[in-house]
């Protein structure tokens, strides 16, 4: 069964940074992709990256291209998403999500495996 546990959220002010981690168990991930959503009160979740875990290619959103970025460890079984120049835009409940579609696919229901969430509230 996969487990996905979520942590390093927080308050932030905008400009500043926050680091997301999560912790990956319940199988081996190769050929899998890892990918972190976000969902803002009254949004739907939307995709904000992913990376491969055998190759390590990565994808982002437009919104946080140059800002965000994905990275994994193979030995803890983490995936981060180091966020900079935090805007309050960047408000929202951030999930992890695991799954196997081609990198690239931002739908969230092409994710089987999920998160609780985790807050991160950025403030102006």
């Amino acid at each position: 069964q996969v487990h996905l546990v979520e942590s390093g959220g927080g308050l932030v002010q905008a400009g500043g940074s926050l680091r997301l981690s999560c912790a990956a168990s319940g199988r081996t991930f190769d050929g899998y992709v890892m990918g972190w959503f976000r969902q803002a009160p009254g949004k739907e979740r939307e995709f904000v990256a992913a990376i491969t875990w055998r190759g390590g290619g990565t994808a982002y959103a437009d919104s946080v291209k140059g800002r965000f970025t994905i990275s994994k460890d193979k030995v803890k079984n983490t995936v981060d998403l180091q966020m900079n120049i935090l805007k309050p835009e960047d408000t929202a409940l951030y999930y992890c999500a695991v799954d196997a579609p081609p990198l690239g696919v931002v739908e969230p229901g092409s994710y089987d495996y999920w998160g609780q969430g985790i807050q991160v509230t950025v403030s102006s």
